[in-house]
């Protein structure tokens, strides 16, 4: 099926108005979710100043817990810009240091050595540098524990996925550090995809068989939309907020390659699919194009519906920058379409 402009803009109609066919769970009638939106010319301020607009939503929860793990988005790449910036951890922390006196874990499960990439990318400072507040760093895929998830592989068939046992733990407060990036296979990567495709986790170097279950999760394009979503509703009980750094954000060629936009923006929220709709708005993608996205709001994972989202802040209109997206764009939008491959009628 050849997909042009016109067909991506007849898909994009075609989509949301399937939804209702499914009977899917809303999120409840007039709920509202906070999303806090911070411009400025300092990163690290600009991170913590996105988590005191949204103050009062964060303490009830981060007061019941016993840890707060902070999962950056921190790619093994040569492309720092890939990257979540320590600067962006430093302002969590800052907002943490006079309201939680428990340990902070830095965790991530990288698609290549998180501990190279930890090195690499300055991490292992932190640890050093902020000793009060009992920084750690843990490579999800070195501790090895982990809860098996049913995921779709690419023949459509339930496939077990090993995704990393901390990001179920009820005594952890989780912060998803994640950056605006285009991305691939699923238009944008934003906080819930660094969630998601954090959590499964694979084999050390060195060991065999080698084995990778990042290759369950994150597939064909339809497969991997619905996978981020069947993950998300695994990961949610266990979510505390969600800080987006757009201080520089990536276009092109993401989520690992790609260019700079100088968007001056940070995105809190304690409501993961708000704060990722907020993120989509701020980098000029049309909304319906994201379909994991999607999937969450209309199973009430988190609102998505732009109109019932309080913004705290700056305007839309006035950081909305227009990203350049993954020159597969027209592909990565064939999860809106039907199944080619199978027979429409059988039996």
């Amino acid at each position: 099926m050849k997909f042009t402009r016109r067909t991506m803009l007849q898909l994009t109609a075609f989509a949301p108005a399937m939804r209702p066919l499914f009977g899917q769970a809303q999120p409840a009638p007039g709920s509202r979710s906070i999303v806090s939106l911070v411009k400025g010319e300092d990163r690290r301020r600009m991170a913590a100043a996105a988590l005191q607009a949204i103050d009062e939503q964060i303490r009830p929860a981060l007061a019941a817990k016993k840890y707060v793990l902070i999962k950056p988005n921190c790619v093994a790449n040569p492309n720092a810009l890939s990257a979540t910036h320590t600067d962006t951890v430093n302002g969590i922390l800052d907002y943490l240091e006079p309201r939680f006196k428990g340990p902070v874990i830095i965790a991530e499960a990288s698609s290549g050595d998180t501990m190279q990439g930890y090195e690499q990318y300055g991490y292992n400072r932190l640890a050093a540098e902020r000793r009060s507040q009992q920084v750690q760093l843990i490579d999800f895929n070195r501790e090895a524990k982990f809860k098996v998830v049913p995921l779709m592989n690419y023949d459509l068939h339930a496939t077990p996925a090993r995704l990393a046992a901390r990001l179920f733990d009820p005594d952890a407060f989780v912060v998803s550090s994640a950056v605006l990036k285009s991305h691939n296979v699923l238009v944008a990567t934003l906080s819930i995809k660094n969630m998601c495709m954090g959590a499964p986790l694979h084999s050390i170097q060195g060991e065999t068989p080698r084995w990778t279950d990042k290759r369950v999760a994150h597939n064909g394009v339809r497969q991997t939309n619905y996978n981020m979503f069947l993950v998300s509703q695994a990961l949610k009980p266990s979510w505390g907020v969600a800080l987006i750094d757009g201080y520089q954000g990536m276009e092109g060629d993401g989520p690992a390659g790609g260019t700079p936009v100088d968007s001056r923006i940070a995105i809190a929220s304690t409501d993961f699919v708000a704060a990722d709709r907020v993120g989509v708005e701020a980098m000029g993608i049309d909304p319906a194009w994201l379909g994991y996205l999607g999937y969450c709001g209309d199973f009430g994972i988190g609102q998505y519906d732009l109109s019932k989202i309080d913004i705290r802040g700056a305007k839309i209109a006035d950081v909305r920058k227009k990203y350049t997206l993954h020159k597969d764009i027209e592909r990565e939008l064939q999860w809106m379409g039907p199944m080619q491959e199978l027979p429409v009628r059988i039996g």
